[in-house]
């Protein structure tokens, strides 16, 4: 099976799917990424698209003559047929659907938390014209895990306040769900959380847990049209 969690909506244009995977699929290597496309487009009945992720706040609208891989932290589309895909070992996957049909995925990591890469994805669907948006945010580290020092702590939490956090032992942590799920609340979009802690769950992908060796999860999310009677 090649998702832990699916869930259909229906939406005005046909019915929107969301799933995230788990590390029975590796979207990591280029090999594996080859091989996990193949059944990810065989279980959605969608063609998938990736993005290059750099860790920053710059939202690609995809259509479906995009050749894919777009340097980008964030896929939107108002395209049936599509199934776009945020990658992640730790940062947080974040799935979008407008009632009125429009799609996301956001791949939200440090960076893209401090620089608003869900806030920006949220404001590029609504220029396409999407309403009613909902979200659903995958797993990703927890604040008890995720350590990092002092100074950083600081500098993220003085942009987004509800990223300060503290380790189960201690030390200075990032909550980066914490961040997006605030971001989303001030945005006005209910959130549905997903999957619990990469670092502490064995069926998940995590680079902190497993350093170099980490394959990647991922959040899709694919627009399906209603049939036409003929």
């Amino acid at each position: 099976m090649t998702f832990f969690f699916s869930e259909t909506v229906p939406v005005a244009t046909g019915t929107v799917s969301v799933a995230f995977t788990d590390r029975r699929l590796d979207l990591g290597t280029p090999a594996a990424r080859d091989e996990a496309l193949v059944e990810l487009a065989a279980a959605t009945g969608a063609t998938p698209y990736l993005m290059h992720q750099v860790h920053g706040a710059t939202v690609h609208l995809v259509d479906r003559s995009d050749p894919g891989l777009p340097d980008a932290d964030a896929l939107v589309t108002a395209d049936a047929g599509a199934a776009l895909l945020a990658r992640a070992a730790d940062c947080v996957p974040v799935l979008l659907v407008a009632g009125s049909g429009e799609i996301g995925a956001v791949h939200a990591g440090r960076e893209g938390v401090r620089r608003g890469v869900v806030p920006a994805a949220l404001a590029r669907l609504r220029e396409l014209g999407a309403t009613d948006v909902r979200a659903w945010v995958g797993p990703h580290i927890c604040g008890a895990c995720y350590e990092v020092p002092d100074e950083l702590r600081a500098e993220i939490a003085a942009v987004v306040p509800a990223t300060y956090a503290t380790t189960s032992w201690g030390t200075p942590s990032l909550d980066l769900g914490a961040g997006v799920l605030a971001q989303l609340a001030e945005a006005g979009v209910p959130a549905v959380q997903v999957g619990g802690c990469t670092r502490e769950d064995d069926s998940l992908h995590s680079y902190r847990r497993d350093g170099a060796a980490a394959g990647r999860l991922a959040g899709v999310v694919w627009r399906t049209a209603p049939e036409v009677d003929g």
